[in-house]
């Protein structure tokens, strides 16, 4: 997004307020929500104007500055708009500290989603006019049939030969959505299955019922049949390097993301070693070869961030006696390139609906800090930081033993 010129500003601080503008003239917490819907209905972009949102801080209604401290607390809680997962799919967004006749500011930038629609808690809010409105079933159709007509990423797009009756109905009825739609809009009249589903991007359009690639991955009945890269296979060596001879476990698992992040969690509890320390404190201290936080992190980065296109590979795990070494295909995305990848701030996303729909099941908290959690679990429990090898084809994430 390109930054807007001093002028521009001026003229959206001080005319009316409309579908691309809206203004804040304190900070806080009671704000925050309300801030939050605004970014929601910009990324929305209802009138289509292909143009990003502006929310404003510390301006006041008749566009004069308010004169609030614009410190690099507030910069950092109105840049977790995009990363606290409250708004799925998370939104793109620019934040900076401005000047509005000679008074600071802050500028928040949104750019209109291309995976709509886009919610914030359940809910999906819009822009018609000055009003912010939580969006009614025919704008919520005219947000997915104008999702239809952009580039999809691959993860929308339909799946060539899947049909409804590969998704697993009952658990998106009984376990999804009630997890991504608030209750209110869920138990509202006159939505179909097949609006239900395309609203959250299981289907490809209301009145195209095939399921996304992203459906077959998240509530497919057997995904891999479908999407043949879906899969992750584990392998225990008792050595200090890959050696047939030296296997001692292996495992494959298959089926939604959702079971294979659980079955291969609970797989690494099963070999990970305890050991307890009741001397040191009056509280036990637990120490783990490896602290379950970190694997954690680093296996739902890997499932959140691989490629799943043109790709038949799985998911590798390989557990050696000094070291566990997570692969997954794709290489670094978008603005994460092999030089930079790991370092704090950058990040960037190949399946962001997929990433939304994780945080939707409960595996994914935050959007963005999962290297940083992962190394700083490491760090309690005594580990060295995760080491990264990145290539274009591959990423291969290496934690070593305490």
């Amino acid at each position: 997004m390109e930054r807007i010129p001093d002028a521009e500003l001026e003229r959206l601080a001080t005319e009316p307020e409309s579908d691309r503008v809206e203004r804040k003239e304190l900070w806080s917490k009671g704000v925050k929500g309300s801030a939050q819907e605004a970014v929601c209905a910009f990324a929305n972009d209802l009138p289509n104007h292909r143009k990003p949102g502006v929310l404003l801080i510390g301006v006041r209604d008749d566009g004069t500055p308010a004169g609030i401290d614009v410190d690099d607390r507030l910069l950092k809680d109105l840049a977790e708009i995009r990363s606290d997962g409250r708004i799925i799919p998370p939104p793109t967004i620019s934040v900076e500290k401005r000047s509005l006749r000679g008074h600071a500011i802050a500028v928040v930038m949104v750019a209109p989603s291309d995976s709509p629609p886009v919610r914030f808690e359940g809910r999906c809010f819009v822009r018609i006019g000055p009003r912010r409105a939580m969006a009614t079933a025919q704008d919520e159709r005219i947000l997915a049939e104008k999702r239809r007509s952009l580039d999809l990423r691959w993860e929308l797009r339909p799946h060539a030969t899947a049909t409804i009756e590969d998704l697993d109905l009952a658990f998106i009825r009984e376990s999804y959505l009630p997890n991504v739609v608030s209750p209110d809009v869920l138990a509202a009249n006159g939505r179909t299955r097949e609006e239900q589903f395309a609203s959250v991007n299981l289907l490809y359009a209301r009145d195209d019922a095939r399921p996304t690639n992203l459906g077959i991955l998240v509530a497919g009945k057997r995904p891999s049949d479908q999407i043949p890269a879906n899969w992750l296979t584990f392998m225990r060596f008792d050595s200090e390097r890959f050696d047939p001879d030296a296997l001692v476990d292996e495992l494959s698992v298959f089926g939604r993301v959702d079971e294979i992040i659980r079955r291969t969690e609970d797989k690494f509890r099963a070999h990970n070693q305890t050991q307890i320390d009741i001397v040191s404190a009056p509280t036990e201290i637990r120490r783990y070869d490896y602290p379950p936080a970190a694997f954690e992190q680093i296996l739902r980065n890997a499932v959140v961030h691989r490629s799943y296109e043109d790709t038949n590979a799985p998911i590798r795990i390989h557990w050696f006696r000094d070291r566990i070494e997570v692969q997954s295909t794709g290489g670094p995305f978008g603005s994460v390139t092999t030089t930079n990848f790991g370092q704090p701030g950058i990040t960037d996303y190949r399946n962001p609906a997929l990433a939304g729909a994780l945080r939707n099941l409960g595996y994914v908290q935050q959007f963005g800090f999962g290297i940083a959690a992962a190394n700083r679990a490491l760090e309690q429990n005594g580990n060295p930081p995760v080491e990264f090898l990145a290539d274009p084809t591959r990423i291969v994430a290496v934690i070593h033993r305490r």
